[in-house]
């Protein structure tokens, strides 16, 4: 009950904007996986690294997302959450972004 009362108090217009952070994640996201696959498949001291790297973000990133989930610290609006989400990841995503990118 108290979920459905913070839904309808939630604008169609936050929805649409949460949409469409999504989709520039996924963008970015795309764009890193393919930088780092190029990394990857080019060989090399950096290759290996980068390997691990990435599965380290990856487990740190969902700790900290499920940490901050149960604790609560996100809040209890679903666009409140899904917020917090996407400002957690979309960092990661970003900073991965100019990391590869450097020369």
């Amino acid at each position: 009950m108290e979920r459905e009362k913070a839904m309808d108090r939630e604008s169609p217009l936050e929805a649409f904007a949460i949409g469409f952070r999504l989709w520039q994640l996924g963008v970015e996201a795309s764009i890193v996986i393919g930088l780092r696959s190029w990394k990857i498949a080019s060989g090399g001291s950096g290759a290996g690294a980068e390997a691990s790297r990435m599965v380290t973000e990856k487990w740190l990133a969902l700790v900290e997302a499920n940490t901050r989930l149960m604790t609560g610290s996100y809040g209890s609006s679903p666009h409140g959450v899904a917020d917090a989400l996407l400002r957690l990841y979309g960092g990661k995503v970003r900073a991965n972004r100019r990391r590869l990118t450097r020369h």
